[in-house]
């Protein structure tokens, strides 16, 4: 669904950049052009080009789930061209006479103004086609419920996505006001009538159809119409990226969960972790003692602050980070982080939001405490708290905390309350049953966004 889209528009980005290198020694050389030539540019600028593409990534190009006006794209995409431009620059500079004979730069430049004026085109007729009510898919829903009402708002407000809502076939005293509009024939024998009639393309229903015989029968009639069917609960977690948990059950896990098919991709993921954190730690460690100095100079107190966290099954750890909070932060007991928090020191806000403070944890990975990517680790206090108010919380204990995770990049920023951490265990739970190296490497670049952007938390 959005994950095709994302492939769509990054394939034509592709089409486009070999395009316009293309068109661009063509009318740089013009007679002098030739095969030869271009080949000689294809190599390095497939460097260049893989590049870019991933800066664009990081800057969310490619994000479906929000909608960009033309003017925020523009100057996105412009600013995407600038630091692509300069990545390219030093590339060029370091590889020439020893990688490529090529001195490319006016093809850069005129490469760049091509395929920017090109994508930033492309992307425009992509989301308003995406838009248009005419292309948009025809969308009926069959019962109502507060989840049917989410869906219904987060379509609205996400035109982008490519649906409308249609149609909703349900007994019209448990609809909202807003959306009585919409109520057609209740009756599901007339289920494959009411599709034809209202142009549907994709049904999601409420009601399981094991429950209703009647409602099984007339779906199946209605395979010949090539309409795409969901359950509620996994049309919402294929349009927003999270569980919804207050709907599913524990048949849920043992049916999404399978594990053993994982052990391939967990012995990977370990390889990576250790992989990874012994690169940064030896590229970070250097600059450990300046980091310390700051810390110790911008407020009293230890340079590094140890914390009890709950990992993988249930089993605590010590966590280790460099000190963001005045000395004696919990003197009242264990607090909810939150937004703009006076215990948070000045140098502290700064690392927080560069994610500095997390680079000791970097040892807790080599332990095996931790992963780079997973759920959040949360402190023992808050867990037993939240899993008596929250239905399936222990189950983000399955596998091991992250350093980063879905939950991170895309959640609200602060599971400060039991509203906030519901949403995160939603995206939590999300990322445990579709973890690959795929969306690992999807919220990795995230991270990286958050790190350049100074967004952290």
């Amino acid at each position: 669904m959005n994950q095709g889209k994302k492939y769509l528009l990054m394939l034509v980005d592709v089409v486009i950049l070999y395009f316009s290198l293309w068109l661009t020694l063509l009318l740089r050389y013009q007679t002098d052009f030739n095969t030869l030539l271009l080949v000689r540019h294809i190599w390095p600028f497939t460097v260049v080009f893989l590049g870019w593409l991933i800066i664009f990534y990081i800057d969310d190009i490619y994000e479906i789930t929000y909608s960009q006006g033309n003017a925020t794209f523009l100057v996105k995409l412009l600013r995407n061209f600038l630091i692509g431009g300069l990545f390219a620059v030093v590339f060029f500079y370091l590889g020439q006479d020893r990688l490529f004979t090529i001195k490319p730069q006016t093809v850069l430049l005129i490469n760049s103004v091509i395929a920017a004026v090109l994508i930033y085109g492309w992307h425009l007729l992509f989301f308003s086609l995406t838009k248009s009510p005419k292309m948009a898919n025809g969308l009926l829903i069959i019962g109502f419920n507060h989840l049917a009402l989410e869906i219904i708002n987060y379509i609205k407000n996400n035109p982008q996505l490519g649906y409308q809502i249609k149609a909703i076939m349900a007994d019209g005293d448990k609809v909202s006001e807003d959306m009585k509009e919409f109520i057609t024939n209740n009756d599901f024998s007339q289920l494959k009538e009411t599709c034809i009639q209202k142009g549907i393309n994709t049904i999601i229903s409420t009601i399981h159809p094991r429950e209703n015989s009647t409602l099984s029968d007339n779906l199946f009639k209605c395979l010949s119409l090539k309409i795409n069917f969901f359950d509620i609960s996994n049309f919402y977690e294929k349009i927003t990226g999270k569980i919804p948990v207050n709907t599913i059950e524990q048949i849920w896990f043992l049916e999404n969960l399978s594990e053993s098919a994982k052990k391939l991709y967990e012995k990977a993921k370990r390889l990576f972790d250790i992989t990874f954190a012994l690169t940064l730690l030896i590229i970070t460690l250097p600059f450990f003692p300046i980091i310390a100095l700051i810390t110790k100079l911008g407020s009293k107190g230890p340079i590094f602050f140890t914390q009890i966290r709950t990992g993988k099954d249930g089993k605590d750890f010590k966590a280790i980070k460099f000190r963001t909070m005045i000395q004696d932060a919990e003197t009242n007991g264990p607090q909810w982080a939150a937004k703009n928090d006076s215990r948070v020191t000045k140098t502290g806000k700064i690392f927080r939001k560069t994610r500095i403070d997390e680079l000791p944890q970097l040892f807790n990975i080599l332990r095996g405490d931790m992963s780079l990517i997973g759920p959040r680790p949360e402190r023992p206090e808050f867990v037993k708290q939240l899993q008596n108010e929250i239905p399936f919380y222990n189950e983000r204990l399955l596998i091991k905390p992250g350093l980063t995770g879905w939950a991170q990049v895309v959640g609200p920023a602060y599971g400060g309350s039991k509203e906030e951490s519901l949403q995160k265990l939603q995206y939590d739970l999300y990322y445990i049953k579709n973890r690959s190296i795929a969306l690992d490497l999807s919220i990795l670049l995230k991270t990286i966004k958050t790190v350049l952007t100074v967004r952290g938390q």
